[in-house]
């Protein structure tokens, strides 16, 4: 494809329904046309790029390698769009485009969040913009921020990543818990006691929060490793492992009797959560007026004041 049209862009913007929806069949509800209609949308888009993008048939839908590699530039080449329809959109003196949100899983229940005000505050001022959410791991939020799928993330990064900027945002609160059915569910609150039953426990830990989890539990090997909070939860909840997990998360399981807080020493703790984007990128309006309402929305929160992060134009 030497130059790109615009019947390009909608057959890239089919492509990329398709994957998202996992074939032909599921995308055509999205896309508001017939399954035959899009096979020849595809088809079109094949013969244009001169690449077989996906093998369709009695095997089910699957990407080829060099449909992966066209999907990933599809999603890029998508966002820069958007970014060039939300600056111009300044110009009118309005905010529209496209916001892309990356956050890591189960937050939502967090009291300390700016999170959802943000969002509140955000939508209220009748902003012409599609939000789109993406949950993942803290390495994947990152790295889709890095190639240009995501606006910014929100979340704890134990590591930064070169290329990105990441602002203080609120911290979170966690604890150690076991599920009903653990030998530690009953065992008594002696704090020297209890840490050692805890250093004998199976663990189970999240794999970016790995190293700091062993070293507080005095042990050298996770029995289970998950990649994220709900993973953990299940595990701890069958009674045979011990886990950190968010305190507000924690509480509608402690509440019903089915996990117990285990409340040892040095085992609580809060662990900041950021505001990651790309250091390179110019801040286009959408993204600017979103920061801008997290900061308003952690200004009523009770803890300490976020700090926006620098502007980059260049």
């Amino acid at each position: 494809m030497k130059q790109l049209h615009d019947v390009d862009l909608k057959l890239v913007r089919v492509f990329v329904a398709v994957v998202r929806h996992g074939g032909f069949s599921a995308a055509q509800a999205a896309l508001n046309v017939s399954q035959s209609t899009i096979s020849e949308q595809m088809t079109t888009l094949e013969t244009r790029l001169g690449l077989k993008l996906c093998e369709r048939g009695r095997g089910g839908f699957r990407l080829t390698e060099h449909g992966h590699a066209t999907y990933e530039a599809a999603q890029r080449l998508l966002l820069a769009v958007e970014s060039f329809c939300m600056d111009t959109s300044v110009l009118a003196q309005r905010i529209a485009g496209r916001l892309q949100l990356g956050l890591i899983d189960n937050t939502v229940t967090d009291g300390a969040s700016p999170i959802l005000p943000a969002l509140q505050r955000f939508l209220a001022l009748g902003h012409d913009v599609q939000i789109d959410i993406y949950i993942g791991s803290p390495a994947e939020l990152e790295a889709r921020i890095l190639d240009g799928r995501l606006h910014l993330a929100i979340g704890h990064f134990p590591l930064q990543v070169a290329g990105l900027e990441y602002t203080a945002l609120y911290d979170e609160a966690d604890g150690l818990f076991c599920g009903k059915g653990h030998p530690l569910h009953s065992a008594p609150d002696d704090g020297d006691a209890l840490m050692k039953l805890i250093s004998t426990s199976r663990v189970v830990a999240r794999a970016y929060m790995q190293e700091r989890d062993l070293h507080l539990l005095e042990t050298r090997m996770a029995a289970a490793t998950v990649d994220n909070v709900e993973a953990q939860a299940i595990l701890i909840l069958s009674g045979a492992y011990i886990g950190f997990l968010p305190l507000h998360y924690a509480q509608r399981w402690v509440d019903s009797g089915r996990m117990r807080r285990l409340r040892a020493r040095n085992l609580e703790n809060r662990w900041p959560f950021s505001v990651v984007t790309r250091r390179s990128q110019a801040m286009p309006a959408v993204l600017r007026a979103f920061i801008d309402g997290l900061a308003g929305a952690r200004r009523n929160l009770p803890t300490s004041p976020f700090v926006p992060a620098p502007q980059h134009d260049n």
